[in-house]
């Protein structure tokens, strides 16, 4: 900082509401922000370095000059800021993307005018509704429209002059019913105007007034017996109410309003409009930010809602929002923060729409990014655990007996958060009798991290052991013999409430039910549980089996382990020839074996 007197030029900035302008040493601007107070926000960059995010610490670095520009509110602030990042593009300020591909509807400024979509938002007097951030839902909007009103979509120029000389012969949209004739005097200006008027009223969102509308007259049809007219009205009218069922009505009494909701993470935040008119969502659209460096939700917010309301051409004076913009000096515009109501309602629905779109975007960048997904989940179990450093390498033990016959252990191996199964390992418990599933634990622990460090390969980050807080000193005793109880963290994790003991800390931790870090320890846990109990399994069978043989005369403990290994059970030694039971036992075992079966 030895090229830059911040201490200087901080004296020279006023105590006011303002937008400040940093440069580099090319006298490039390279970041704009905006403040209550310019002179205290533009001092908290400089002079306390280390507790910057290491990202402005770059950008702090790189300042050579401050400018600033004084205005009256911090309304006035937030629109110049807005501005300027427009304007200059500063390599550090949030930008969002062009909305240059965003299709609009069009009414075109001529007689009998057109209905129509287009990419061009060109200010030639036509009238303009969007922009539509669904290709779809703007197809979806015209048809309806064109079903219901018959107009014209020939690019004639039908001036009086030119009808009244008889140019233009109807086409087959007038044969099909899509067309009442314009072109020839079959329709009069008048009426063609009352069908637009209609159509600017549903696209704005006022459904009830062509609702009422064409109900009035679908009444006077059938009064008049022109029922071919009524049944024609009436079709209309279901037309517009299928399509009226398949919008969000929120609220007849909510009548023009932008809802807002934000949702981020370390890197990226995303933002959800909702454009609410006449008791119906019109327009909804969820739009990305890439951070530039430590940008509080607030700030992103702030700048996104100038950014999309521009975009989307809304003049709503009511703005709702999920917490304080700390905004003021504009009564135009009011910033709602609902408690309950509809609008509470909106702002859920904008939250859940955003962070649905945060989910689908992360699985999809992480299945491109296999590491980017390995990081996250480190970092998350890393904060989540309380640890020191990423669990890269986790292992997890269980104990597994039945009233403590057939006593075995297990650990299994996770890597990255995925199992490692080729590093399972179990043992057959040796040193303790009777059921005493702490001395189990303590022996499995032993002799699990007594191999490692006789072979000298890497410990884990993190031991997991299943049980409460019993286990878990157990497991402790064992390491501490061993000396390392301080170079591995150690948890227990307890089945029934999922409680996590740590070594002396008396109260559990309890973690989200939905956080990835509890599945992750869960998905351990069941692993080692299944692990443990198929080693189980086979021990108690193996043995069970080796017994029964041992009951025959004759047959001992070497001679059953070979018939065991060869035959596999009882049954398949039953049904074996004297040939193949020949092959293990001899002449006399095989006449003792063949009494016993008989």
């Amino acid at each position: 900082m030895s090229e830059f007197d911040y201490k200087e030029a901080i004296q020279k900035i006023p105590r006011k509401p303002g937008v400040y302008q940093y440069f580099d040493k090319n006298d490039q601007l390279i970041y704009v922000g905006k403040a209550k107070n310019l002179r205290n926000r533009v001092a908290s960059y400089f002079g306390r370095e280390s507790q910057l995010h290491p990202k402005t610490r770059v950008l702090v670095r790189k300042i050579r000059r401050v400018s600033f520009t004084i205005v009256d509110t911090e309304i006035d602030a937030w629109l110049l800021e807005n501005s300027l990042i427009k304007k200059h593009q500063p390599r550090y300020n949030v930008l969002l993307k062009d909305d240059k591909t965003y299709p609009w509807i069009v009414i075109k400024n001529e007689r009998f005018p057109r209905v129509q979509w287009t990419r061009r938002h060109i200010k030639d007097g036509s009238t303009y509704f969007g922009p539509y951030a669904s290709v779809g839902m703007m197809h979806t909007v015209l048809d309806i429209v064109h079903e219901i009103f018959p107009i014209r979509t020939c690019n004639y120029n039908l001036s009086k002059e030119n009808i009244e000389k008889g140019k233009f012969k109807t086409c087959l949209e007038y044969q099909i019913g899509n067309c009442k004739g314009p072109c020839e005097g079959l329709q009069s200006e008048e009426d063609y105007n009352q069908n637009i008027k209609h159509i600017k009223d549903i696209l704005n969102g006022k459904i009830s007034v062509v609702t009422r509308h064409l109900k009035e007259q679908m009444q006077l049809a059938a009064g008049d017996m022109n029922f071919e007219l009524a049944q024609d009205l009436k079709n209309k009218l279901d037309s517009l109410n299928s399509y009226q069922s398949k919008s969000t009505v929120v609220s007849s009494s909510i009548t023009n309003l932008d809802v807002f909701n934000i949702a981020s993470d370390e890197s990226y935040a995303f933002v959800n409009f909702l454009k609410i008119m006449n008791g119906v969502i019109i327009q909804t659209q969820t739009l990305e930010m890439k951070k530039r460096l430590d940008e509080t939700e607030k700030e992103l917010l702030q700048l996104a809602i100038l950014e999309i309301r521009n975009r989307f051409n809304s003049h709503s004076r009511e703005i709702v929002v999920p917490f304080d913009l700390d905004l003021e000096g504009d009564d135009e515009l009011l910033f709602t923060i609902p408690q309950r109501g509809d609008k509470r309602k909106l702002l859920e629905l904008s939250y859940k729409n955003v962070a649905y779109f945060r989910k689908e975007r992360l699985l999809h960048y992480e299945k491109l990014n296999p590491e980017v997904r390995v990081e996250r989940l480190m970092k998350k179990m890393q904060k989540e655990l309380r640890l020191t450093e990423w669990p890269r390498h986790i292992e997890c033990f269980d104990n597994s007996n039945i009233q403590g016959a057939f006593p075995v252990s297990a650990v299994v191996v996770f890597r990255d958060g995925k199992p490692s199964k080729k590093e399972y390992r179990h043992f057959n418990i040796k040193t303790v009798e009777g059921p005493n599933d702490y001395a189990s634990m303590e022996e499995a622990v032993f002799r699990r991290y007594k191999r490692l460090l006789t072979e000298e390969k890497k410990l884990p980050q993190l031991v997991v052991i299943d049980g409460g807080k019993g286990q878990l000193s157990a497991a402790l005793k064992s390491l501490k013999k061993l000396g390392i109880e301080k170079k591995m963290a150690v948890i227990g994790i307890a089945e029934r409430l999922e409680e996590l003991y740590y070594p002396h800390d008396s109260l559990p931790l309890y973690l989200d039910k939905k956080s990835e870090t509890l599945k992750v320890i869960q998905h351990l846990r069941n692993e080692a549980h299944r692990f443990g109990l198929s080693f189980h399994r086979k021990q108690r069978s193996r043995k069970t089996f080796v017994t029964e043989l041992e009951q025959i005369p004759g047959i001992g403990k070497v001679t059953s382990e070979k018939l065991l290994k060869k035959f596999r059970s009882v049954k398949r030694i039953r049904e074996a020839s004297d040939e193949e039971l020949k092959e293990i036992v001899t002449n006399t075992q095989l006449k003792e074996i063949r009494s016993y079966f008989s």
